[in-house]
């Protein structure tokens, strides 16, 4: 019988395994140039790499630690009240806050829901579909037919969402809702923090009426059993 020689162990430790179904979802990739997705930190590309399908759910918990409104901004968000509350609707710090995000069976897209506690009473909780369509081949639906344009791009430390343009939905059609009615520019930031965690900026600002919301926080993504 023919002996095989045994090779000696390596003393290099085995590179991390990286999961084929963590880095299956293309589709934020592919809103950005390949030089642009490559600027971003790995643990981001990984994270909007993430296909939840079959039900899955990505979980991520934080604490707000930054919430400023001027008073128009308290005002125009309590008039969304009407719409579905799609934007913060208190000014407490050091609270906590749930991401969760799963695969919208119906759209392709994902649904994003987020949770905020407040210290008074039941914590605000905010729905919204995020959609591969549209002008800029993004958008997110907050529901009663109204959807907001978004246009990704990407730095060192972050990936950024910012609007462009609101619609309006009736049946088949897509109508672009005019400058006076649009409540400003909406920017969204996920910065790098850690491997497993990052802060998570969401800002609205008018042409005429200057910063009207900034509300920030980090976040750990959390195990799901």
């Amino acid at each position: 019988m023919r002996r095989v020689p045994v090779r000696p162990i390596s003393n290099h430790t085995a590179p991390p395994r990286i999961e084929v179904l963590d880095l299956c979802d293309l589709r934020f990739r592919a809103l950005l140039p390949a030089s642009e997705w490559d600027r971003l930190p790995a643990a981001i590309r990984r994270r909007f790499s993430k296909r939840l399908a079959g039900g899955d759910t990505a979980v991520y918990a934080g604490v707000i630690d930054t919430m400023n409104s001027s008073r128009i901004g308290r005002f125009v968000a309590q008039v969304f009240r009407l719409i579905g509350a799609p934007l913060p609707l208190h000014i407490d710090t050091g609270v906590a806050s749930v991401v969760t995000v799963t695969e919208d069976m119906t759209t392709g897209g994902q649904v994003w829901t987020r949770l905020y506690a407040h210290r008074s009473g039941f914590p605000q909780i905010i729905q919204s579909s995020k959609r591969f369509t549209g002008p800029t081949g993004l958008e997110e639906y907050i529901g009663f037919g109204i959807a907001m344009a978004l246009r990704p791009k990407a730095s060192e430390t972050a990936l950024i969402f910012e609007s462009a343009g609101y619609f309006l939905r009736l049946g088949g059609w897509r109508v672009r809702l005019p400058a006076f009615v649009s409540p400003g520019h909406v920017t969204v930031t996920h910065a790098y923090v850690t491997e497993h965690s990052f802060r998570f900026t969401l800002s609205l600002d008018h042409p005429l009426l200057g910063a009207m919301i900034e509300q920030s926080g980090v976040f750990q993504e959390a195990k799901v059993q």
